[in-house]
């Protein structure tokens, strides 16, 4: 394996483990659905979700270190939004991940046909 291909799967890991928690995904496809002019805060999110402003706070933390959120302040509160091209960089990994599985599969297959 070279160290392109470790650094992918990293990359893949962190992805997966992030998005492996159900709250964070439903966050993650709440503020899909938005625009930046209709970014939401924190308590506009709690209150959607049903969760505590300070799960969500945890959970925004945690999806802004991968780089799929941005805040951007606006008066006294911080409003969330997806980052576009973090959302382009992850489905590029994921697929090129399931591009390998599939790869590998296809060669496990000619390899059990001999």
């Amino acid at each position: 394996m070279d160290k392109y291909t470790n650094q992918d799967t990293e990359e893949q890991a962190a992805f997966f483990r992030v998005m492996a928690d159900p709250t964070r995904l439903k966050l993650l496809k709440l503020l899909c659905r938005q625009r930046k002019p209709n970014a939401l805060c924190v308590n506009a999110l709690a209150y959607r979700l049903g969760i505590t402003q300070s799960a969500v706070s945890q959970h925004l933390r945690v999806l802004k270190a991968i780089g799929l959120i941005r805040g951007e302040r606006r008066g006294y509160r911080v409003h969330y939004f997806v980052n576009p091209e973090a959302i382009e960089h992850f489905r590029t990994i994921i697929s090129s991940a399931l591009a390998a599985e599939e790869e590998g599969n296809r060669s496990n297959d000619r390899h059990e046909d001999r």
